[in-house]
């Protein structure tokens, strides 16, 4: 009996040791598990039940490559988890923002008082920002994340919404109510069409179009639908029948009362660039030169930490979005205008100089550094600011650097590096980058916006392999725009 009583004693403790062992290797495997895919706190709302692409956290000792592939593809889920569960629309921001309307959000950046009631939030999708997420779409299934049929699917979704939805001669609003279509006010007079954001969304539709070529129904579907919608698009509208100015803002109820043409230089190059291509209805070269290239704002000619900075009249150049929008589509190398305007100078030379300026830091700012760089705008501690060397508030915009790979590979990396390795723990999540932060004030965005995450996605493939720049430049009508405006490019 005592022996038998040894036994069982013996298998006992045997069986817990083996029981704790188990437990150990399970608890080391659940915190390794962890570690892989800790993110920062996540809005259950904001993702979907089954996600296809798996969200990551921080992981060491990865080669660059492999690194840009998380980068690209963490950033996507914005717009494909995340993307309106009716439309397909990309969302304009990922939180909920006090605002009767958006300026007043914004201008909570310099001290103006918001007691508004209403929000925009997730039922908000902007126009410009879809047409991002479609080009990122296009990068997703290049690159495997998601099947091509699935990915034309939720495409046909969006323009078969777009169809239906509120559109003013063709132009389309800024912002639209993702479940029913209709306009969202920007503001008091900003009720309806938008020629520039509409332009970012067409910028995605003919990549879209190039690429989805194939011979399947669903694929005709779809290029029928884009056909059907650029050929609608009025884009003369917006001149008031004349070749003097083109107009950014018009509206059933206000007209042109906004008033606000589209200057440059800025992040506007893109509209003037498919306005003229338009097969049904172009804009002028008059037109083009009237509004864009002879107003006061075009043209610079300075040198800021020697670098010459060709376009636009802000002082050490404004937010680096002017150098990213349009040439998401439009390749800037090779591409020269008949007023001697070097556009692979321009953008690289802009990027130089706003990492020189955070480099110089003249303002102080904690953080700024060679490996962390980037003015442009994004949500800030306080409201939304368009960050640039004249209006710098402290605050770095992952997207600013990310989205700048092309022009500056070498340093764009670095400055990826420090986001993700050094900063991670505080500004990366399921969406990739947070909008901001700034060390000076501690605060670290929890937010993402879709017109900052779209660029990194396609200008970070863009450096990889120009897959969208050779299916938007390839577009024969944008081949023809370019060359009505008095661009050339050299291949």
């Amino acid at each position: 009996m005592k022996e038998a009583g040894l036994f069982a004693y013996n298998c006992a403790t045997q069986l817990l040791y083996l029981m704790f062992r188990y437990l150990s290797v399970l608890a080391a495997s659940l915190l390794v598990a962890f570690n892989l895919f800790a993110q920062l706190p996540v809005k259950k709302a904001h993702i979907a039940a089954k996600s296809t692409i798996v969200p990551v956290g921080i992981i060491k000792n990865i080669p660059d490559s492999v690194l840009l592939d998380i980068v690209q593809r963490q950033t996507f889920r914005y717009f494909w988890d995340f993307g309106h569960p009716v439309s397909g629309l990309a969302r304009e921001r990922d939180n909920t923002v006090k605002a009767n309307y958006y300026w007043d959000y914004i201008n909570e950046a310099d001290d103006q008082p918001n007691f508004s009631k209403g929000t925009f939030g997730p039922e908000a999708c902007a126009i410009g920002g879809s047409g991002f997420g479609i080009m990122s779409t296009v990068v997703a299934v290049n690159r495997g994340w998601i099947g091509r049929d699935t990915a034309l699917k939720r495409l046909v979704k969006i323009v078969d919404f777009l169809i239906k939805a509120d559109c003013y001669h063709g132009i389309y609003p800024h912002f639209m109510n993702g479940v029913t279509g209709k306009t969202i006010p920007f503001g008091r007079l900003d009720d309806g069409a938008d020629i520039v954001e509409t332009s970012y969304l067409f910028m995605g539709l003919l990549t879209a179009r190039q690429y989805f070529n194939g011979d399947t129904p669903l694929e005709k579907y779809f290029r029928n639908r884009v056909a059907d919608m650029w050929g609608s698009a009025d884009w003369n509208w917006h001149s008031k029948g004349d070749d003097k100015h083109l107009y950014w803002h018009w509206s059933p109820a206000n007209d042109f009362d906004m008033n606000f043409p589209v200057f440059g230089y800025d992040e506007a190059l893109i509209t003037y660039i498919v306005a003229a291509s338009s097969p049904n209805h172009p804009i002028s070269k008059e037109l083009y030169e009237n509004s864009w290239v002879k107003g006061n704002g075009w043209k610079n000619g300075k040198t800021y930490y020697g670098y010459k900075l060709p376009l636009g009249n802000y002082e050490g150049g404004g937010p680096l979005f002017f150098e990213q929008y349009t040439y998401m589509g439009i390749n800037p190398n090779g591409l020269k205008d008949d007023n001697g305007i070097d556009y692979a100078e321009q953008t690289k030379n802009h990027t130089l100089i706003n990492r020189a300026y955070c480099i110089a830091n003249p303002k102080k700012f904690k953080g700024y550094g060679e490996n962390c760089w980037g003015l442009t705008a994004g949500d800030s501690f306080k409201g939304y600011v368009a960050h640039c060397p004249e209006d710098d508030r402290g605050v770095i915009q992952p997207t600013a650097a990310l989205s700048s790979f092309p022009y500056t590979p070498e340093y764009s990396m670095q400055a990826l590096k420090h986001f993700y390795y050094d900063l991670g723990d505080k500004i990366w999540g399921p969406y990739g980058f947070a909008d901001g932060f700034s060390e000076s004030h501690n605060w670290y965005a929890k937010t993402h916006l879709a017109i900052d995450q779209g660029p990194i996605v396609v200008m970070i493939e863009n450096y990889r392999s120009g897959l969208i720049w050779k299916l938007f430049m390839g577009c024969p009508e944008i081949q023809d725009g370019l060359k009505k405006l008095g661009f050339t490019v050299k291949k």
